[in-house]
């Protein structure tokens, strides 16, 4: 409410509240609200005036909202009755006999009311036009049958006027009534009217759409109804030939995917927008070189998944990734046999905080655990994965290494299905520091690994790597030798336990990928090790879709390799990279060969020769029946290790690492020198279980 006075017409009413801000000094003037007198109470001319004037504003406001609530009920009637009077002069040819007229001016006042009435009953009135749909179409078009249909009716009992006008006069009244609500929206569509060029003339990008389906006409229904998107859809392609020709949503399909590169220039096109989520990596390829030749930015629609949980909105276009164009189609599982295993079960997690682990996390929370206890030693990493799951998760600060703390933390929560993600796993870092990938890749895994014996975990998944296959690193190895310690419990116990084997995901900490992104932010140079480097590649959501699935399969004893598709030249991802990112390679960002580091190999294999290889029910998880190394020479062989470790003695470590493996020849341990003083791993606290258990 406004009052007219001391601020202006547009000052509002202000009522002193208690406290330093609403004090007034005896007989001053209220700093607030003006007023004088103690307390800054107002004068009585003051208050005649603004009571004056509350009415008056009353009044108005309420013959404000009266008008629209009486002018589209007076515009029906009028709309009405020009239409049947229309129709009466096409009924008689013009001439109209005085009689007609007579009868159609008392007509009118029955029609007009049941006009008005149904459409009032409808919900005609009080309608946002401007923002109207479908929906409020339906309803004008359901109240003009209902109440052409009544006047019908009532013309047959008293015969007012000739049944056909009675007919024509209400269809086409509730055609005028159509037309007037939905001029709006109608100029509105048109607003982007086309100048001497067919072009539109609103301000924006231009924009072509590449999928005549049902996101492409949802994307072109927001541009267009939305002003202020910035976004002007001149053309759709599709490879579908029907679509070829006809319009959608007023903007003409021009042809298929092979005559875009021609409707570039001559549209003056800013960008394309791939409306099709399942769109398969080749054709994202293909048009994303399409895109990059005309010097044209390309957006895509977000997965499927989450257009399935938020819609389909102009706000979730994304930019490629270099994910989209690595090759790797959807990934289906079979979502009711993970949450079989899954559901209203006690599962741990260690590594949570990882890239890997922290997606098991998510994954595993859609399928309602009875409890998720997450477990790593890095709490910043541990906090924001907790903040990523649909419900409070079990926190636990524990490092792998800390057998006593991890045998208590399993004894407290009892899991029945245990996901081991907790790893170092950079090559280069650990040729470096290789007792550091003994110690928590073997002897962190042979703590968790009794733990787990000790407290019945009755699915055990090992996180394992392609790089365990012919080890050439440190990483590599000590993985192997941790597939082996889980194969040997397993095959000991029963228990379905097992590893599952893949290459390297996009998007970790420290990957190719987000190394790539930095150098070329930086503006280069992009550091490639060999122009002949492969490596595998799938992004981390599908890859821990598959490890669920192959957690859910599991027998015991056995590894699991998930299928990689085709390698990836790291030359080639150099070049998509720095294309995505808007540079030329070569011109504006340098690649250059920097050498294959220690550790590395030119291709990564996913099995040896001796691992039988066998499908499943899952084209995208294979089952390898694997070599398990016997189990004394394996105690014997992680024994030596933790003792190497101890001592830090790396060459002699790396060594019996690589030599420790199934596919590498057992080292003795008459064949390395340790000092006397170490203790054995027997005798030492919270030391490696005895040989026996193994």
């Amino acid at each position: 409410m406004m009052e007219q006075g001391v601020g202006g017409p547009f000052r509002r009413r202000y009522s002193p509240p208690h406290g330093r801000h609403g004090e007034v000094a005896r007989g001053g003037r209220s700093v607030i609200n003006g007023g004088r007198g103690g307390g800054g109470c107002v004068s009585p001319s003051r208050r005649q005036l603004t009571s004056s004037n509350s009415r008056r504003t009353n009044i108005l406001m309420r013959l404000t909202n009266i008008r629209p609530a009486l002018i589209l009920p007076l515009q029906d009637a009028f709309l009405l009755a020009a239409a049947a009077a229309l129709v009466l002069l096409f009924r008689y040819d013009g001439e109209v006999a005085p009689h007609a007229w007579e009868g159609l001016l008392n007509f009118l006042p029955i029609a007009v009311s049941l006009f008005v009435g149904v459409n009032a009953v409808a919900g005609v009135y009080g309608q946002l036009w401007r923002y109207a749909s479908i929906v409020e179409a339906r309803r004008v078009l359901v109240a003009g049958c209902t109440s052409t249909a009544l006047m019908v009716g009532v013309d047959l009992i008293h015969r007012f006027v000739p049944l056909t006008v009675a007919i024509l006069a209400g269809l086409g009244a509730t055609m005028f009534v159509g037309l007037a609500r939905f001029q709006t929206r109608l100029i509105s569509f048109r607003r982007r009217a086309e100048d001497q060029h067919g072009q539109p003339s609103r301000a924006g990008l231009n924009v072509v759409v590449v999928g005549a389906g049902r996101s492409g006409a949802e994307l072109i229904r927001q541009m267009t109804s939305h002003e202020h998107s910035g976004l002007v859809p001149v053309a759709v392609v599709d490879d579908d030939r029907r679509t070829w020709g006809r319009s959608l949503h007023g903007v003409r399909v021009e042809g298929g995917l092979a005559d875009l590169p021609g409707l570039l220039p001559g549209l003056d096109v800013h960008q394309i927008v791939l409306a099709d989520a399942e769109a398969s990596p080749e054709t994202v390829t293909q048009i994303a070189g399409m895109a990059d030749n005309a010097g044209v930015a390309l957006r895509i629609l977000p997965t499927s998944d989450e257009l399935v949980r938020s819609g389909l909105r102009l706000r979730d276009l994304r930019d490629l990734q270099i994910d989209d164009l690595l090759g790797r189609d959807p990934v289906d599982t079979d979502f009711p046999r993970i949450a079989a295993l899954l559901q209203g079960r006690r599962v741990l997690v260690t590594g949570a905080g990882g890239s890997i682990g922290s997606e098991i996390c998510r994954q595993v929370a859609r399928c309602c655990p009875g409890l998720l206890v997450l477990l790593d030693h890095d709490e910043t990493h541990l906090h924001d994965v907790l903040a990523t799951l649909p419900f409070r998760g079990v926190p636990e600060l524990v490092d792998i290494r800390d057998a006593a703390r991890l045998s208590r933390v399993l004894d407290r929560h009892r899991p029945d299905v245990v996901f081991h993600a907790a790893a170092h796993k950079h090559v280069p870092m650990l040729e470096a520091a290789p007792s550091e990938a003994v110690m928590t890749n073997i002897v962190g895994s042979a703590n968790l690994i009794r733990a787990a014996e000790a407290v019945g975990v009755s699915h055990l998944v090992l996180i394992s790597t392609d790089k365990a296959v012919h080890p050439s690193s440190v990483m590599g190895a000590s993985k192997s030798i941790a597939e082996q310690l889980v194969l040997a419990s397993a095959h000991r116990s029963g228990r379905a336990w097992c590893g599952v084997r893949f290459g390297n995901v996009l998007g970790s900490r420290g990957s190719v990928i987000p190394t790539f992104s930095q150098q070329i932010q930086a503006g280069g140079p992009v550091i490639v090790t060999d122009a002949r480097m492969t490596r595998y590649f799938m992004t981390i959501p599908e890859a821990v879709q598959l490890v669920l699935q192959a957690a859910a399969m599991s027998r015991g004893a056995e590894l699991f390799m998930l299928e990689m598709g085709r390698p990836v030249r790291i030359l080639d991802l150099a070049h998509k990279m720095i294309r995505l990112s808007g540079r030329r390679p070569g011109t504006d960002v340098e690649i250059r060969i920097g050498g294959v580091r220690p550790g590395e190999k030119l291709h990564e294999e996913l099995r040896i020769p001796e691992e039988s290889l066998f499908e499943t029910d899952h084209p995208s998880v294979l089952r390898l029946e694997p070599v398990i190394l016997d189990a004394d020479h394996l105690a014997d062989h992680i024994a030596l290790l933790r003792r190497l470790a101890e001592a830090d003695a790396a060459d002699e470590l790396r060594a019996a690492l690589l030599a420790a493996s199934p596919d590498g020849e057992a080292p003795s341990p008459s064949d390395f020198v340790v000092q006397d003083a170490l203790p054995s791993p027997r005798d030492h606290d919270g030391a490696l279980v005895e040989r026996e258990h193994w």
